[in-house]
């Protein structure tokens, strides 16, 4: 079986909604340039990519995809920064240094206990599960800091401001386990069924990205919020 092809015109298509939502932005009194912005982005950087995937996925040169790798890492923490109030370097070594530890380790699993790649570097599958992890990740930590902030205002030790900070960064991590195969089937599981994989070894790979994606988000916050507490009370004594 094989995909149905996507040309230009198709794509010009599914974008003119998009004009929709900046007429409501507009109508609403919400700046367009975020939205025009987001979305040139996303066409140019996903067409782009596109370039770069093709060559990626035709060679084995590990020193090359741990570029592309720490590329993607440092890309993501500035993008977790970005929402927060204290945009500082402190501040982005700690979501970088979480995002490391938090995805790396995880990532380390699926390669070498889940997939058993040999060598453990193929670009087919390491560079889209990374990327699955880091942008979940991202939005997780994103979450986090902005509640610790506003928890910090309010709470009465910081340890309550923590668990609310970790509770609702972990919301939307629960709410896709809880609607995964009832409410929505994931683009990955979708993609493989699509290109003809049995459903039931696609659903196995979705278990497993479901898993690390909860782990990675669960484990990069968690060290995220003990940074940023410890770098807080070290900066009140000094």
């Amino acid at each position: 079986m094989t995909l149905p092809d996507i040309g230009y015109l198709e794509l010009v298509y599914v974008l003119l909604p998009v004009v929709l939502v900046g007429v409501i932005f507009y109508r609403w009194s919400i700046p367009l340039s975020d939205l025009v912005i987001a979305t040139v982005r996303m066409v140019v950087q996903l067409i782009a990519i596109g370039f770069v995937l093709v060559y990626l996925f035709t060679t084995d040169n590990w020193l090359l995809g741990l570029g592309v790798l720490s590329f993607m890492l440092v890309v993501t923490g500035w993008i977790a920064l970005r929402p927060l109030k204290h945009k500082n370097r402190h501040h982005y070594i700690q979501l970088v240094v979480s995002l490391m530890f938090g995805c790396g380790s995880v990532l380390a699993l699926i390669i070498v206990a889940v997939l058993h790649l040999e060598p453990w570097y193929q670009p087919r599958y390491v560079i889209p599960l990374a990327g699955m992890l880091l942008a979940n990740t991202m939005n997780s930590l994103s979450l986090a800091g902005e509640r610790l902030d506003s928890e910090l205002l309010i709470s009465q030790t910081q340890e309550q401001a923590r668990n609310k900070a970790f509770n609702t960064a972990m919301i939307p991590q629960i709410n896709s386990l809880l609607a995964v195969g009832l409410v929505a089937l994931p683009g990955m599981m979708t993609g493989q069924i699509l290109s003809g994989v049995s459903p039931l070894l696609a659903v196995r790979y979705q278990i497993v990205i479901m898993a690390t994606i909860l782990c990675s988000a669960a484990f990069s916050v968690a060290l995220y919020l003990t940074l940023r507490l410890k770098a807080r009370l070290n900066s009140h004594q000094d």
